[in-house]
């Protein structure tokens, strides 16, 4: 998973109905009391919130764990996130090993087991979830901000980032989800095309391979694989901490520091590979017993911090971000009704993350299909957009914007990327203002430079088309 945020891809957020990294996310205890108090207060925050970006606070613990706060009143709660460089780019040999780790975090900590950490939680209305992705892995506690609810929810956080178990019967229970999952995700032409894409498109790079690892490297896991993963990889050091809430500096402060000393120090993960560009193009065709084609094209795009990321990011919103009325839906959806949905999104990461062209079509649709999306691209990084379609664009994305920053939850969805990629403090502030920057010359030229039609990874995955009818023709 990529944590949302309103940039990651040219689509509104629910983003996480994600087309890429795949995530597993253990969202647990859907507190009737939190959730109360959340709705009532919904519209005030939504309406306070978008009135200006949040001002955000950072500093780092004694241990090396480096700190992003915004101080939210408006609701009783607040919202803690750890994010770590340990996601499935880390696996190494034992892939799988990241997901499996997050998994089994709160499934026993310290003395207590899994329905322990849950029973603790629930009874202060806390809710706390673990989630992998290919460059992160992330814990998250929500809690009410009264001191005699928040402590108890910290108690339990604090014991699960510091003392995980890893109990062998859970492991065994995991395993069996994880493989569960994979056998799902072999029987899904969807996933089948997601997974020969990435692994096409990045060889032998950390991010070609499934955060569920394969059914090989799951069964062959051991207890002492995850044990190390969390060792090297959930240290102080190697630790982004987002702070959303109620809580003041000095209060938020002694916070984390209580937290993040349950963590050794330890080091920062070493410098991911550079993702190499392609070569040539590809085609790869799976027969799959289905009436329709899923289609993926594209190639390694950009990253965070990126200097074309805004170009990149405006242009695409033209081109196939921006829903039912981007450039490459007009042309495969309205004009030619050749497919239900066709799109096109960057999804930057510590690396060069995937710029992904897709769509699903007939089989028997299929080449034209591609036909119209390879010329749509072609025509856009001849041309660029028109003065029409990028005011559109601008006012769409800069319009859309306070309502993703509304809740504390986006506001510390943001923080984590911040600190995560090491964007700047002022990064929400000048947003909107590097988005109208943004002219119809300098996207041509960050598509004619970044993007390549002639060597793009192109995945289908469908069945044949239809035999033609006795007569027909």
């Amino acid at each position: 998973m990529d944590i949302k945020t309103p940039h990651i891809k040219e689509r509104a957020p629910g983003s996480n109905g994600e087309r890429t990294a795949m995530s597993v996310n253990n969202q647990k205890l859907k507190s009737p009391v939190l959730a109360g108090i959340v709705a009532c207060a919904l519209a005030l925050a939504a309406f306070t919130s978008a009135q200006a970006t949040p001002r955000i606070e950072h500093w780092t613990t004694d241990n090396g764990a480096r700190v992003y706060y915004v101080h939210a009143p408006e609701l009783p709660m607040v919202d803690i996130q750890f994010i770590f460089d340990g996601g499935s780019a880390r696996d190494g040999g034992n892939k799988g090993a990241a997901l499996l780790t997050s998994a089994l975090l709160d499934q026993g900590a310290g003395d207590l087991d899994a329905d322990a950490i849950a029973s603790r939680l629930e009874d202060v209305g806390a809710q706390l979830s673990t989630s992998s992705h290919r460059d992160m892995a992330v814990v998250s506690l929500r809690s009410l901000s009264d001191e005699t609810l928040l402590q108890p929810a910290l108690d339990v956080m604090a014991l699960i980032l510091g003392k995980p178990v890893f109990p062998p019967d859970s492991i065994e229970r995991e395993r069996k989800r994880v493989l569960i999952a994979l056998q799902g995700q072999s029987q899904s032409p969807g996933k089948i095309a997601s997974k020969t894409f990435f692994e096409a498109l990045y060889g032998d790079h950390p991010y070609a391979s499934l955060t569920l690892g394969t059914e090989k490297s799951v069964k062959a896991l051991t207890r002492e694989d995850l044990i190390a993963h969390y060792q090297q990889y959930y240290v102080a050091r190697n630790a982004v901490i987002a702070v959303v809430g109620a809580l003041d500096r000095a209060t938020t402060e002694a916070v984390v520091a209580r937290l993040s000393a349950m963590l050794p120090e330890g080091q920062p993960a070493p410098p991911l590979a550079e993702v190499p560009a392609l070569q040539e193009g590809r085609e790869i065709h799976i027969d799959f017993p289905s009436s329709q084609t899923h289609v993926l094209m594209g190639q390694p795009g950009m990253w965070r911090g990126d200097p074309d990321y805004f170009s990149l990011y405006v242009g695409n919103h033209v081109l196939g971000g921006s829903g039912l009325v981007s450039r490459i839906s007009e042309e495969v959806r309205e004009k030619r009704g050749l497919a239900y949905s066709a799109y096109s999104y960057f999804s930057p990461m510590r690396q060069a993350g995937p710029y992904t062209l897709g769509l699903q079509t007939r089989n028997d649709q299929r080449d034209e299909a591609l036909t119209v999306l390879r010329a749509t691209l072609k025509t856009f990084i001849d041309k660029g957009p028109t003065a029409h379609e990028l005011k559109a664009s601008k006012q769409n994305i800069t319009g859309g914007f306070p309502l993703r920053i509304s809740s504390n939850g986006k506001i510390a969805n943001n923080l984590a990327v911040i600190g995560f990629y090491r964007l700047p403090l002022d990064y929400l502030d000048t947003f909107n203002d590097k988005v109208e920057a943004v002219t119809m010359e300098q996207i041509r030229t960050a598509f004619q430079k970044r993007i390549h039609p002639d060597k793009m990874v192109t995945v289908t995955v469908g069945g044949a088309a239809a035999p033609e009818e006795p007569g027909d023709g």
